[in-house]
């Protein structure tokens, strides 16, 4: 008699704990707290009426996000505070980059907000608007840039920036695109912005290097480039010795990039 009443017991706590789920009621769980969480958990509202909350409501209250402790600084970002409005406005303008036409905002952690879309009209404007370097030109800029730019660029513009990478010689030569030649008179011509704003969105055949390069290693890569097209025409690019980038070898450079342009643009005259 024992034994039927034992076994009944397990059988009906068989068929319980196997109740199928319906409506809003998940049915019997195995050890609940696997799935559902006890502690408060960041930005998820995931409440469980067996954790005897007082109700949804009061969970959110200490699910959603909160506002920073006052003065908090986000990590990678920089404070600057001062007694009058004056010299507070005057420094956020500059971290800001509102006191130059030329000029970006910096933050430390290596993020930077970029003004200009993928599109080719916003490529012309970069072109036109980003005409320097904002980083300054070290020697560790350029060891940096020069080991991102072997990395990165090297496979297809050529240890050089002769667009003689790997990737166009091995086999022959047979590539869909040729890379661009850095080297070329068109590139010792164009302006920062043209780099950079390939190295955003990509160009032709390639593809965007944003999430590959923070902010600095990009314009550090760009500093290496420039000491490329130096090194071509037996000019010095470096901390110590800058005779390239108001050279005559550029001045040469961006008249016949011109000259190329206005033929490019002009009409053609049928005969």
């Amino acid at each position: 008699m024992n034994k039927i009443i034992l076994a009944a017991i397990v059988l009906s706590g068989l068929y319980l704990s196997c109740s199928p789920a319906e409506g809003n009621k998940p049915g019997h769980e195995y050890m609940p707290d696997m799935a559902h969480s006890v502690a408060y958990e960041a930005n998820s509202q995931q409440y469980y009426s067996l954790h005897h909350w007082n109700g949804i409501e009061d969970y959110r209250q200490y699910a959603i996000p909160r506002l920073p402790v006052k003065g908090s600084i986000a990590r990678g970002s920089i404070r600057v505070n001062y007694t009058d409005s004056a010299s507070n406005t005057g420094a956020q303008m500059m971290i800001c980059g509102d006191l130059s036409n030329n000029a970006m905002p910096y933050r430390g952690n290596g993020h930077l907000n970029y003004y200009y879309n993928d599109t080719e009209e916003e490529r012309l404007r970069a072109s036109r608007e980003i005409t320097s370097n904002p980083l300054p030109l070290t020697a560790k800029a350029l060891e940096s840039g020069k080991s991102n730019y072997l990395i990165y660029c090297s496979i297809c513009h050529g240890e050089k920036g002769d667009g003689g990478g790997y990737l166009v010689r091995d086999d022959g030569g047979k590539y869909p695109a040729q890379p661009a030649n850095f080297l070329k008179d068109d590139f010792i011509a164009a302006s920062e912005g043209r780099f950079y704003h390939a190295v955003m969105y990509g160009k032709n055949v390639m593809g965007s290097y944003a999430n590959k390069l923070s902010f600095t290693e990009r314009w550090e890569v760009l500093h290496y480039i420039r000491a490329l097209q130096a090194a071509s025409k037996n000019l010095k690019y470096s901390p110590t010795e800058n005779t390239f980038t108001n050279s005559q070898a550029v001045l040469d450079a961006k008249k016949a990039s011109a000259s190329v342009a206005a033929v490019a643009a002009s009409p053609s005259i049928k005969k």
